[in-house]
Parts: structure tokens; C-alpha cells; sequence
């Protein structure tokens, strides 16, 4: 599963980091920082972003946005590490209040919850969950690839999904399609576009019965 603590899930331990919050008043500024980021974001986009633009929005020094971040970079970096976890969460939240029982039901409240995420989380249609944000790390391969695990391993075990390595890959190229088809959705978050989300709703499910059915 994915950790829940933005430090412990950066790549190599926390190497993104140059201090790792261990009490609650730094994880509280980390992660007000990341809240200040993803806002400047919002309105002007991660390409623009400076580590002097986030110490501003968050009322904080330039120093101690450096305390956590040795350059912009890594602000985003973490921000989309940060959004790829609450996915998880919310996805694993609303799996137990909608009391699916099918894996179908369980692909549905993924979806549903991705779109609010689109809809609602700032900083998530910027940099969603899976860019690299120009980094060239590779990052957003490792981001993605422990999504694809989670959402697996919970429709294996909760719904018998069957865990194959085409299954493995058909999560790759569902995630990769949600990621181009919810960033054209919500271009406009007062007025998505809902159909082309109904659309990927249908050709994602239409696609995984056939997979499951062949494996």
C-alpha cells in the first residue's frame, strides 16, 4: 500500500527533502508549503512556480522553504507525490463508505474519485499524480507504478481480479489514458466536461472484462 507521509514516500527514502519533518509542527509547514504551492499553481502553473512564490503564499521565510526544498523541483516533486497518495486514500475512504461489492463498483469509486480530485484539489490538474514535472527523474514512472500496484492489490484481494502480468499492464495503460482523458475533462473545473469522463468510465471497463475474462 502507499505510505501516507509525503517524506516516506519520496523516491530513494526522501532524498527530494533536505530536512524530514519527524514532529508535528514540521509536517505541519511542509505541509503548509505544499498548500501554498499547489495554490500559486493553480493560477499561474508549475512551470512559473519559485521557491520565493511559495514562502510568500505561506507566509514563511525563503529559508525555511529551503529548510524542506533545495529548489522549485523538488517543491512539485512533492506536491505530485503528496496528490498521488490522497487518490489512494480516498480511494480506499470510498470503497468502505459505498460498500462496493463488485470490482466494477470498486473501478466506478475510482473514477468518481479522481474526478473530484480534478474537481477540487489544489494543485491536482496542474501536475496531477503521475507528471515529472519536467524533472527528467523518472519519478512519475515510480509514482505511477505504486498507484497501479495499490489499485491492484485491493481488486485482487477484495474482488478476485485476477494478478497477471497482462492485468499489470492493462492498469499502466488505464492509468496513462485517465491522466491525458481527466486533465482535457477538467481544463475548466466549473464546467467539465463530464461525457468524456463517461466515456473513459465505459471503454475502461469494457477493456478490463475482456482482459479478466482471457486471463
Amino acid at each position: 500500500m502507499l505510505v501516507t507521509e509525503v517524506p516516506n514516500a519520496l523516491p530513494g527514502g526522501s532524498s527530494l527533502l533536505r530536512n524530514e519533518p519527524v514532529q508535528a509542527r514540521s509536517s505541519a509547514r511542509l505541509s503548509g508549503l505544499l498548500d501554498a504551492a499547489a495554490a500559486v499553481i493553480d493560477e499561474i502553473g508549475f512551470e512559473r512556480l519559485t521557491t520565493a512564490m511559495v514562502a510568500e503564499r505561506a507566509g514563511a521565510s525563503i529559508g525555511t522553504v529551503y529548510r524542506y526544498f533545495p529548489d522549485r523541483i523538488a517543491v512539485v516533486e512533492a506536491l505530485a507525490i503528496r496528490n498521488t497518495q490522497r487518490l489512494a486514500e480516498h480511494f480506499v475512504t470510498a470503497l468502505s463508505e459505498s460498500g462496493a461489492t463488485t470490482w466494477q463498483e470498486a473501478c466506478d469509486a475510482l473514477i468518481d474519485v479522481t474526478a473530484e480530485m480534478y474537481r477540487t484539489e489544489p494543485g491536482f490538474r496542474a501536475i496531477r499524480f503521475g507528471d515529472a514535472a519536467d524533472t527528467g527523474t523518472g519519478d512519475s514512472e515510480d509514482r505511477m507504478a505504486a498507484l497501479g500496484s495499490t489499485v491492484a492489490q485491493i481488486l485482487h484481494e477484495r474482488f478476485g481480479v485476477p494478478a497477471t502480468e497482462r492485468t499489470a499492464r492493462t492498469w499502466v495503460v488505464l492509468a496513462e489514458a485517465s491522466h491525458a482523458v481527466f486533465a482535457r475533462a477538467y481544463r475548466d473545473p466549473a464546467a467539465p466536461d463530464t461525457g468524456l469522463v463517461e466515456e473513459y468510465r465505459t471503454m475502461s471497463r469494457t477493456h478490463l472484462e475482456a482482459v479478466i475474462a482471457s486471463s
